[in-house]
C-alpha cells in the first residue's frame, strides 16, 4: 500500500513547470526577456522549452494582429537561440502574423509548413486566400475539411 503523503507528492520538475507559467503569465514586457533567458537555464531542458513555448503561443496570439509583434519576435529569437523547436513554433507564429497583417506570404511556406501550423491558421484566420489554399492543398484532411467549411461561413 502506497503512503499518502508519497503518492500526493508532486515531482520537482512539475512544480517548476507549474511555477514557470505563472512567472511567465505575470511577466511585464520589459521583464520578458530576462524570465525567458532565466527559465532555458533550467536543467530540464525539456520542461523548461515546454514552459517558454507555451508562453510563445500565448504572448503571440496576444500580439497576432499588432504592429509590435514584429520587433517582439525578433527579441525571443535572440534568446531562444538554437533551440529547432522553438524556433519553429516562432517561425511560423511570425507568418500567421503575416497572414494576419496582410503582410506578404506565399503559398510555399504555408504549404510546407507543420500540421500545427495549417491547424491553428484555419482556427485564427480569416484570409480567403490561405483558406482557399489549405481547403485545396493542406496537408490532411482535417485541415482541408475545416478551411473548406471556413470559406462557406
Amino acid at each position: 500500500m502506497s503512503n499518502s503523503a508519497d503518492s500526493a507528492a508532486e515531482p520537482d520538475e512539475h512544480r517548476r513547470y507549474a511555477r514557470h507559467l505563472r512567472a511567465l503569465a505575470a511577466v511585464s514586457a520589459d521583464d520578458e526577456t530576462t524570465l525567458v533567458t532565466e527559465i532555458l537555464r533550467d536543467p530540464d531542458q525539456a520542461m523548461a522549452q515546454s514552459a517558454v513555448a507555451r508562453h510563445i503561443d500565448d504572448r503571440a496570439r496576444q500580439l497576432l494582429a499588432d504592429q509590435r509583434f514584429g520587433g517582439w519576435a525578433h527579441t525571443m529569437t535572440g534568446v531562444i537561440g538554437e533551440r529547432d523547436f522553438l524556433i519553429r513554433r516562432l517561425t511560423e507564429w511570425t507568418l500567421l502574423a503575416a497572414i494576419a497583417q496582410d503582410k506578404p506570404w506565399s503559398a510555399a511556406q504555408v504549404i510546407a509548413a507543420s500540421d500545427w501550423f495549417q491547424r491553428k491558421a484555419v482556427e485564427i484566420l480569416t484570409s480567403p486566400a490561405l483558406l482557399g489554399l489549405l481547403a485545396g492543398q493542406g496537408r490532411t484532411r482535417r485541415v482541408r475539411t475545416a478551411a473548406s467549411q471556413r470559406l462557406r461561413h
